[in-house]
C-alpha cells in the first residue's frame, strides 16, 4: 500500500476487490476525479454569495430588470448601507455587474448561469 494513500488496510483491500486490478492504479484514477482548489473556490465564492435571503431577493429581483440601489432598497425593505453591503457581496463572486449613469449606479445580472442555479435549486426543493 502506498504511503501517500490515507487508507487502512481494509479499504485497500476492497478497493483492489472492486476495481479487479491494481488498487494503486485505480486510486490515482479516483485522485484525478477532484477537482482543484481554484475550481472549488471558485464555486464556494458563489455559493457563499447566494446563501443570505437579501442576496437571493437582489438576484431575483434582477431577474426583471436592471435595478439602482434605492430600487432595491424597496424590494429588501432595508437601509442603502445595507443593500451596497450585500452588492459588494454579489459583486465580488462575479454574480452581479453595475454600470454609472450620473449619479447613479445601475445593478445587472452578470451572467445568466445565476440564474440557472436559483431554477435548479427550486426544483431540487419542488
Amino acid at each position: 500500500m502506498s504511503e501517500s494513500t490515507p487508507l487502512d488496510e481494509e479499504a485497500y483491500e476492497t478497493i483492489g476487490r472492486l476495481c479487479g486490478g491494481d488498487p494503486e492504479t485505480h486510486i490515482e484514477s479516483l485522485r484525478d476525479l477532484r477537482p482543484s482548489d481554484e475550481t472549488t473556490g471558485a464555486q464556494l465564492d458563489v455559493f457563499k454569495a447566494l446563501a443570505n435571503e437579501d442576496r437571493l431577493r437582489i438576484v431575483s429581483a434582477l431577474r426583471e430588470s436592471e435595478c439602482c440601489v434605492c430600487e432595491l432598497q424597496v424590494v429588501l425593505d432595508a437601509p442603502q448601507s445595507t443593500v451596497a453591503t450585500h452588492l459588494r457581496k454579489l459583486r465580488a463572486s462575479g454574480l452581479v455587474k453595475a454600470r454609472k449613469k450620473g449619479k447613479w449606479r445601475y445593478y445587472r445580472i452578470a451572467d445568466t448561469a445565476v440564474l440557472e442555479v436559483l431554477d435548479l435549486a427550486t426544483a431540487i426543493d419542488g
